[in-house]
């Protein structure tokens, strides 16, 4: 009696369960993280004529004298829980048109050299008159090794360059977040330098 009672048991579950619905899949998703929210203070960088806002994320701020033909250095800004690095340089253009021509071509080259991989490279143009800051953001949308890259300069003494990277094989969904959240540091390094 028990076997016949799980047989129809089983029998009713199985035509029940064999609706008409039709399977439907899960629609494609990103993973959602939730980062702190960042406070910035406004910080001079040793031996370089320059200070802008910097992160409380940022974990290690690296400088380094950078040998060239005029005054150069290297900052590294390290953010270690997201496993990224913001490399800056500084260039002084020391008032000349050629070095500042040289310059952008540089900082252009860079992003030129992602458009092999590269799905789209929107560019969102800086300007802050009263300041003298003019610049150039460029968000590399693909599986590149830089997803953000960015110059500013006053046209006559200085020139910023630098770009975003992460410790990670080029992956644009699974590092798309971090970049987004990083490229607004990016922005707000951008809208708050100040030449000395």
């Amino acid at each position: 009696m028990r076997i016949q009672f799980a047989i129809v048991t089983v029998l009713v579950l199985m035509l029940a369960s064999c609706g008409e619905e039709d399977y439907v899949p899960k629609p494609k998703a990103f993973l959602r993280l939730d980062f702190p929210n960042a406070t910035y203070q406004k910080q001079d960088i040793p031996k370089m004529p320059l200070a802008f806002d910097v992160s409380n994320l940022v974990d290690d701020l690296k400088v380094k004298t950078i040998p060239g033909t005029t005054e150069s250095y290297g900052v590294n800004l390290e953010y270690k829980p997201l496993k990224a690095t913001i490399f800056l340089t500084y260039k002084a253009i020391n008032g000349s048109e050629k070095n500042l021509n040289a310059y952008l071509r540089d900082a252009q080259k860079l992003t030129l050299e992602h458009t092999k991989k590269a799905d789209e490279i929107p560019v969102y143009l800086y300007e802050d008159v009263k300041r003298r800051v003019y610049g150039v953001l460029s968000e590399v949308k693909g599986n590149v090794a830089s997803p953000a890259q960015f110059y500013v300069t006053d046209s006559v003494n200085h020139f910023l360059t630098g770009s975003l990277y992460f410790k990670a094989k080029p992956n644009y969904d699974s590092i798309l977040p971090a970049a987004n959240y990083l490229q607004k540091d990016i922005q707000w390094i951008m809208e708050t330098i100040e030449w000395q």
